[in-house]
């Protein structure tokens, strides 16, 4: 019997087969991810050593721009895009830490978040887990789910950490974020995390990029390191807050950060658009 038959999942989750989700979980420490999950987090790892720190400085640029986002920018209600399997600091954590009562709607396609999710927040009436797929906008803003708890007439924070990159060129990853992002209000935020490949300017972490897409396209079928050029076209018609797309750990770091990323450095950015 192998690792994977040995252990035990939900109903409904797969675990011959790895997940992303999961994956990501291992490198964030967690304990919901299977053998066929670990076996992925590996191979990574031996081309990206430091891939648990990059893990962890996406974490870090999420608490940070969800704070900026609750406060400065005044956002009450945020729709979290491939949100992943919940960890310490979730966005309604953080959000109603510096908005009591803020809400917050997670959205992914993998059942074992759906699991997890609606677990943590079955009490919780200003939160929400919706089942619904990325490239499905439409499905996403008109879920029930989601009408409950957000007003589309108001500033909403739109986060898409660690997804994009997991659309491919064929699947239109700016159409998908350009129908998500047309119909919110004057005033709303969008937050991007993307896997980065910064070509000439680095060669030796443009090599990393190429070998890590090529393993995650082999295993998980997904993953795209794009040029900054590419990341930028994701912001049209948004007004980037400063200090604009950046390395994770740079945008507007605080005391509370711990990640070092090494190589990873260069290869994961982020920004912060606001709809004019």
């Amino acid at each position: 019997m192998s690792d994977s038959e040995q252990e035990s999942a939900p109903q409904g989750i797969d675990t011959s087969r790895p997940s992303v989700s999961r994956v990501y979980d291992f490198m964030l420490g967690g304990k919901d991810n299977y053998a066929i999950d670990r076996q992925v987090a590996e191979m990574a790892l031996k081309i990206a050593p430091d891939a648990p720190e990059a893990a962890r400085a996406n974490r870090e640029f999420l608490r940070r721009t969800v704070r900026y986002l609750a406060g400065e920018a005044g956002i009450r209600q945020f729709l979290d895009v491939g949100s992943g399997l919940p960890t310490q600091g979730n966005v309604h954590e953080i959000a109603q830490a510096v908005a009591p009562g803020a809400h917050v709607v997670y959205v992914d396609h993998d059942p074992i978040v759906l699991v997890h999710g609606g677990a943590l927040l079955a009490d919780d009436d200003t939160t929400a887990v919706v089942h619904a797929d990325a490239r499905e906008p439409e499905k996403i803003l008109g879920d029930p789910g989601t009408r409950a708890l957000i007003d589309f007439d108001r500033p909403v924070g739109l986060l898409m950490f660690g997804l994009l990159h997991h659309l491919a060129d064929d699947e239109d990853p700016g159409g998908v974020l350009a129908r998500l992002v047309a119909p919110l209000a004057p005033g709303s935020h969008v937050v991007i995390s993307h896997f980065h490949n910064p070509g000439a300017a680095h060669p030796e972490v443009a090599e990393q990029a190429a070998s890590a897409e090529r393993l995650f396209n082999e295993h998980l079928g997904t993953g795209r390191w794009r040029t900054r050029e590419e990341l930028l076209a994701f912001f049209d018609g948004l007004e980037l807050v400063e200090p604009g797309l950046v390395p994770l750990p740079e945008w507007r770091p605080d005391g509370e950060d711990h990640a070092t990323p090494g190589i990873t450095y260069h290869t994961f950015v982020g920004g912060v658009g606001r709809k004019p």
